[in-house]
């Protein structure tokens, strides 16, 4: 009596070659059936198993416009170490969360923030003492002198276009130099104020002035000139040709020309006795502020 359930096997010579090669074929077509099966399977795995901060790296990149390459750029990074945050393989420290909290804006931005251990109920207790702090330095009361043909009252009607721009007692160096510490600078202690032109402070709230510490921008820009800069303006992408401060955690502050070439990032001097820096993860440089313009004494 033969059980239905076990394999039969029959001898080649009754099955036939053609029997023996249609059993080759429907082997050969289970097999790819069960790849492809298992492809899918771990396609899904590896999907339900991406974490949502990946997933929500994704988002903020595609959200901004940027492939890997710029998205690195932005945060001093490369594009396999995205690949590698949107994977879910890695996950990003606490400094790019924050940055990447700053890039999102609100309402995305607590997210992040909170990824880097910031708690919004602790942010927002300090902001507000933050603000009072920063009104409070930043619209003294203003005494207008007159210049050229003697002091001239300006009319009631008349509006003076003036803002005040904190001077920090912070420091950018040249190349090779120490500068200050003060990566968040609007966090730096202050020593005085300027008044400028409203039309040149895009940003008045992000913009504030510090000192130049020897001679690696000259002829332009010479030891002890005063700086005014706008740290809103970090991105990378938007900086090419333009003169930055850069911070370093070993190094401190300092100012550069930025110039890209394909995807490699140079912080040059206007100096050619003073050697280019190549920007790189490794080596931790962070573009802080643009440079909007300068003040200095003549010799």
């Amino acid at each position: 009596m033969i059980d239905c359930q076990e394999a039969t096997c029959l001898p080649l010579a009754k099955v036939g070659y053609a029997g023996v090669h249609s059993i080759i074929v429907a082997s050969h077509g289970r097999e790819r059936e069960n790849e492809e099966v298992m492809a899918k399977s771990r396609h899904k795995s590896s999907a339900s198993f991406q974490p949502e901060w990946a997933k929500a790296i994704v988002r903020l990149r595609n959200r901004v416009g940027l492939n890997q390459v710029a998205f690195g750029d932005a945060f001093h990074c490369s594009a396999m170490a995205v690949s590698r945050w949107e994977r879910g393989i890695s996950e990003p420290p606490s400094h790019i969360y924050i940055e990447m909290g700053n890039l999102a804006g609100d309402p995305v931005c607590w997210y992040f923030w909170g990824q880097a251990g910031l708690s919004k109920e602790d942010l927002l207790r300090v902001v507000p003492r933050l603000q009072k702090r920063l009104r409070q330095a930043q619209i003294p009361k203003l005494e207008i002198a007159g210049a050229g043909g003697g002091a001239r009252k300006p009319k009631p009607d008349e509006k003076l276009q003036l803002v005040a721009i904190p001077l920090l007692k912070t420091v950018a160096a040249s190349h090779g130099e120490k500068g200050d510490d003060h990566e968040l600078l609007q966090d730096a202690p202050i020593e005085g104020m300027i008044a400028a032109p409203k039309d040149w402070c895009p940003h008045p709230s992000t913009t504030s002035c510090l000192r130049v510490r020897r001679n690696s921008m000259s002829p332009l820009i010479h030891d002890g000139y005063i700086l005014v800069v706008d740290f809103s303006q970090s991105n990378v992408g938007d900086l090419n040709g333009k003169i930055v401060i850069a911070s370093h955690q070993d190094k401190g502050l300092t100012v550069s020309r930025l110039k890209r070439y394909d995807h490699t990032v140079v912080l040059q001097s206007e100096n050619a006795s003073y050697e280019s820096i190549t920007l790189s993860g490794k080596q931790k440089w962070k573009i802080v502020a643009k440079v909007l313009w300068w003040i200095g004494k003549a010799p």
